[in-house]
């Protein structure tokens, strides 16, 4: 999360000098307060962090009001109470202030809003005050009001949505603050908007399709184990404790209870161990490569995900090659915003090389990184062709979407065929081991 920090020095020529700035985190302050001081030449006597507080006012009449207020120091708090006329209060630092991430649908609908403001002529400062008042999230209300207040002290607009990027989102800081410089803001944010909702569609779909079916079936698998481990033994165990012969089934499922009784801690290592080392292993630049890439070689699915990485890639090109003249800066832009590690590096390392180097025209350029398929290929030619690149990018991404999200839909409903299938069987298992069990008669 961006922090706001102090500083406090000595110029060279011995006058005392404050200053603001902000910074990610503590570690960044220190690299900020050395180039500041190597810069202008000041020795830095102190730096603070900007802080949450809670006050609590008595009035006179024994009842309190209570509030929260940022500052540097528990004395400017104290000072500004005094000044409104309060003099028995009490201030606290916040220890535990865990700030939330606004959600993607937060950003999403304040996205929106400032599109139908803008379109309504609305001046953008004022947009950003308005919102701000509005949101209960308290770290985006304190983003809005700090991208309001550094904007109105006449910093560029990338360079300040940029700053915000882990709050917004890598691809929505660079559009929002694409669009402040800008002819047509309102046209920017609308496709923003467009962005993020199809990239929220996207992943709701993968959840159905691949997260909730996985639960599912775990869910079951370890119901089911229990049952054998736990509950079914305690009573077929009785009959045999009295020398009844059990039926073949009953015998069996007992003989599976006892070894996994014996070996269930080596299964769940052999089961976890590789799980934990795969996780921590796509936590790495190199891991996240090969998985997006093992992922678009998955049969059906994958060919789908392989597909809406391009459709958004395209839509996000379509957009930015509107609004921008950097060509460069708009595939490298495209290609991070297209969620595929794979993809992009395969762009980055091929695409742009060739384009920047070699002199390579864009369609070749885009054909050699290997990660966009033949009709796409075929479209941006004819596009080239024609002189109406973007275009193709509009049509390949309308085309997209509209393939991608109805053969989704057609896979999920497979999926959840197929997993009820499952948990009807293995709810059949149950019943048959315990119906036959039912029918064991003491000799």
């Amino acid at each position: 999360m961006i922090k706001e920090y102090r500083f406090k020095g000595v110029s060279g020529e011995g006058k005392l000098i404050h200053g603001t700035f902000i910074a990610a985190n503590k570690k960044e302050a220190k690299l900020n307060i050395k180039d500041i001081s190597k810069k202008h030449g000041i020795n830095i006597l102190d730096f603070e962090e900007k802080k949450d507080f809670i006050y609590i006012i008595k009035l006179p009449n024994k009842q309190t009001i209570k509030g929260k207020q940022s500052a540097f120091t528990k004395e400017e708090i104290a000072s500004g109470l005094k000044e409104m006329g309060f003099h028995d209060f009490i201030i606290k630092p916040i220890l535990f202030n865990f700030k939330r991430k606004p959600s993607s649908q937060e950003i999403q609908t304040f996205i929106k809003l400032a599109s139908t403001m803008l379109d309504d002529k609305m001046k953008f400062g004022e947009i950003l005050n308005m919102l701000a008042e509005e949101q209960t999230n308290a770290t985006f209300k304190d983003t809005l009001f700090q991208i309001e207040k550094q904007l109105k002290m006449g910093k560029e607009g990338k360079e300040v949505f940029n700053r915000y990027a882990d709050i917004f989102g890598k691809f929505p800081a660079f559009m929002l603050g694409l669009a402040t410089k800008s002819g047509n803001m309102a046209e920017i944010f609308k496709a923003t908007n467009k962005f993020i909702s199809r990239d929220n569609e996207i992943k709701q779909q993968l959840k159905k399709a691949l997260v909730s079916p996985a639960f599912a079936v775990l869910a079951t698998l370890g119901a089911v184990t229990y049952y054998i481990i736990d509950i079914f033994p305690s009573t077929a165990k009785m009959f045999i404790k009295f020398g009844i012969e059990v039926p073949t089934l009953t015998r069996k499922t007992l003989e599976l209870s006892d070894w996994l009784g014996i070996y269930y801690i080596y299964i769940l290592l052999a089961i976890f161990i590789p799980i934990i080392i795969i996780w921590r292993w796509w936590a790495t630049e190199k891991g996240k490569i090969w998985r997006d890439k093992f992922i678009i070689q998955l049969p059906v699915i994958g060919h789908l995900i392989h597909k809406s990485s391009i459709e958004i890639f395209f839509r996000v090109f379509a957009t930015v090659y509107g609004g921008s003249a950097d060509n460069i800066e708009t595939i490298k832009t495209s290609a991070e915003a297209c969620r595929n590690k794979y993809m992009e590096k395969a762009v980055k390392e091929v695409t742009l090389p060739r384009m920047l180097i070699k002199g390579e025209a864009f369609v070749p350029s885009m054909e050699a990184s290997k990660v966009f398929t033949k009709s796409v290929i075929t479209r941006l030619r004819t596009g080239s062709e024609t002189g109406n690149i973007l275009e193709s990018a509009k049509q390949i991404s309308v085309y997209y979407e509209a393939e991608t999200k109805d053969k989704m839909d057609i896979l999920i409903e497979y999926i959840q065929t197929f997993i009820g299938l499952f948990i009807a069987i293995v709810i059949s298992f149950l019943t048959i081991v315990s119906a036959e069990i039912a029918t064991v008669q003491p000799v």
